[in-house]
C-alpha cells in the first residue's frame, strides 16, 4: 500500500485542526461574560401603607378633667366610660326655677377627620336623692335640657324627650371634625318654677354617648 506523502498528510490534518479551533472558540465565547449594553433601572425602597387614628377626648370647661376614648384600655378598644364629667351639673340642691349650666368640649385627638359625629342619649331615669323624697314620678318629664354648641342648638326639651341620636355635624353645619379640632358644648338643665313639694329629694339621670366615625 502506498504511504501518503507529507503534503497529503498536511492536507488531511488541516481540516481537523480547524474544526478543533472553531469548537474551542465557541466554548470560550459561551463561558465569557455577556457583551456590555445600555441599561436603566429604578428600585423603589419606600413602598408602604399605614392606617390613621381616630380618637376622642372630652374635657371640662377649664381642661383640668379629661376623658379619652383610649382610657378603656387601648386604641384597639377605643371606647371608654367617663364618670368624672357630669354634663347635667351634678347639683343635689336644685330648686324650682333654677338652671345649672355645664360647659364641656370634644376634641378629635386622632390623625384623621371624623366624618360623622353623634350624641346618643340613653333613657332618663328617676331615683331618690337622699332619705327624704317627694312622691312625684315624672321628674324626667318636668326637668328640661338645652344643649348648644356656639350658636347652634343640639337639643331643647324635656329630659324624657331626649331619646334619639343627634347628628352633631348636621346641627352645627360642619362637614367634618378635622384632626386636632375641638367643638364646645353647653348643657343647661332647668327645674321649672312650677315644680311643687312632690319633686323634692329626687334625682334624674341619663347616659350620654359621643361617637366619631371616619
Amino acid at each position: 500500500m502506498t504511504k501518503p506523502t507529507a503534503a497529503r498528510r498536511r492536507r488531511l490534518v488541516l481540516p481537523v485542526v480547524l474544526a478543533g479551533s472553531v469548537a474551542s472558540l465557541i466554548l470560550a465565547l459561551g463561558l465569557s461574560p455577556t457583551v456590555a449594553a445600555f441599561t436603566a433601572s429604578i428600585q423603589n425602597t419606600v413602598n408602604s401603607a399605614a392606617t390613621g387614628v381616630l380618637s376622642m377626648q372630652e374635657s371640662n370647661a377649664d381642661g383640668t378633667v379629661r376623658c379619652n376614648s383610649t382610657d378603656g384600655g387601648s386604641i384597639s378598644t377605643n371606647s371608654a366610660t367617663c364618670s368624672t364629667i357630669n354634663k347635667y351639673g351634678g347639683s343635689t340642691t336644685m330648686v324650682p326655677g333654677q338652671t345649672v349650666t355645664t360647659n364641656i368640649s370634644i376634641t378629635n385627638t386622632g390623625t384623621v377627620a371624623a366624618k360623622t359625629f353623634s350624641l346618643t342619649p340613653g333613657a332618663c331615669s328617676q331615683a331618690a336623692n337622699g332619705t327624704v323624697n317627694g312622691s312625684a314620678t315624672d321628674l324626667c318629664t318636668k326637668m328640661t335640657l338645652v344643649i348648644t354648641s356656639g350658636s347652634s342648638t343640639i337639643y331643647s326639651g324635656p329630659l324624657s324627650g331626649f331619646t334619639a341620636p343627634v347628628d352633631v355635624l348636621a346641627k352645627t353645619t360642619t362637614t367634618s371634625l378635622a384632626a386636632g379640632s375641638t367643638l364646645p358644648f353647653s348643657f343647661a338643665v332647668t327645674l321649672p318654677a312650677g315644680a311643687d313639694n312632690t319633686y323634692q329629694g329626687l334625682k334624674a339621670s341619663q347616659v350620654l354617648t359621643w361617637t366619631f366615625n371616619s
